[in-house]
């Protein structure tokens, strides 16, 4: 007996594609309060007297801005930066 048309024999229907992730919004950016901008232009003075080349310091004023965003003091950003 020919068994055309049964449920057995049909492929399996492929799986409905995953609909797309939705688009990810870049995190709006938290900004430095003056205390804390106060308190880095007074730590890069520091190290501008101690004779830091101009890229070293546009450098180390990224990574220490990047630390203080996040809530850091001057002195937990600046050990951070030191490990």
């Amino acid at each position: 007996m020919s068994s055309y048309g049964s449920d057995a024999e049909t492929p399996p229907e492929p799986a409905p594609e995953p609909a797309p992730a939705p688009v990810k919004k870049k995190r709006e950016g938290v900004k430095m309060t003056d205390a804390q901008k106060k308190a880095l232009n007074k730590h890069m003075e520091k190290h501008k007297k101690n004779g830091m080349s101009a890229s070293e310091m546009k450098s180390h004023r990224m990574k220490m801005m990047s630390r203080m965003r996040k809530g850091m003091s001057v002195n937990a950003a600046h050990k951070d930066i030191s490990k």
